[in-house]
């Protein structure tokens, strides 16, 4: 009986072990990611394109090993569910300084253009948005290759369009606010008629209200502070 009790104990133990030695693995390649980061901004303020190219394609190598999506399979999604929310603007910004630096020779086009699609897909998610597009459109009257920022631009857009008019506001589609309205929206608007009616018209108009909001800093304190009693009275409803 003493053998056949100590089998699935160490069986079991040598699955936690593994498990631990995972997530320790893991860990570390989080922890490297922050010299990489800091030292492909170093190389980029010293001009040395090429060595920062290298350190920041390491930096994603890193990140698609710790969610394990393969080569270009990072997406915006992957780092909300696991609550890693400020690397996007991280990513978004070492996205950008690829699309850059990939322009300096027609031989990085194809790089060039994987960029740009990342970067297109991770700055609406970002407070960085408005600030990105206005750089882009900038480089884009210099650049090589301005085709790929046009595209870049359009389908940056087009994703941020999709945002409500509280992630304009709060200025993330992850920000604490957004997240409330969002539950309420699933748990309250969708179980009436009303409710769903109101969530049709919201989706019919709210793109446009969104963008123009991003277009007028100066009206996102206002709808903040209005959102805010919102959801105080949602807060309330739901308690």
């Amino acid at each position: 009986m003493a053998d056949t009790n100590t089998k699935p104990k160490s069986s079991g133990s040598r699955v936690l072990a593994h498990e631990k030695a995972r997530e320790q693995y893991k860990q570390n390649l989080w922890n490297y990611r922050v010299v990489l980061i800091k030292k492909g901004n170093f190389l980029v303020k010293k001009n040395l394109y090429g060595e920062a190219a290298v350190v920041y394609e390491k930096y994603l190598k890193i990140l698609e090993m710790i969610y394990e999506c393969g080569p270009n399979g990072l997406t915006p999604e992957m780092l909300k569910e696991s609550a890693r929310t400020t690397e996007l603007a991280i990513l978004s910004g070492v996205y950008w300084d690829l699309v850059r630096i990939y322009d300096t020779s027609d031989v990085f086009l194809d790089r060039q253009k994987k960029a740009a699609e990342k970067l297109a897909r991770f700055a609406a998610y970002t407070p960085l948005f408005i600030d990105l597009m206005k750089r882009a459109k900038a480089f884009q009257k210099t650049c090589r290759h301005p085709d790929v920022i046009k595209n870049m631009i359009s389908k940056a857009g087009n994703v941020k369009s999709r945002c409500f008019i509280a992630t304009a506001a709060f200025e993330s589609p992850v920000a604490p606010e957004v997240q409330i309205l969002r539950e309420f929206r699933d748990l309250n608007l969708r179980e009436t008629p009303m409710g769903r009616q109101f969530i049709f018209y919201y989706y019919k108009y709210s793109p446009r209200i969104a963008c123009f909001i991003d277009e007028h800093e100066s009206l996102k304190a206002p709808i903040r502070f209005v959102l805010r009693i919102v959801i105080k009275c949602v807060t309330a409803i739901n308690k």
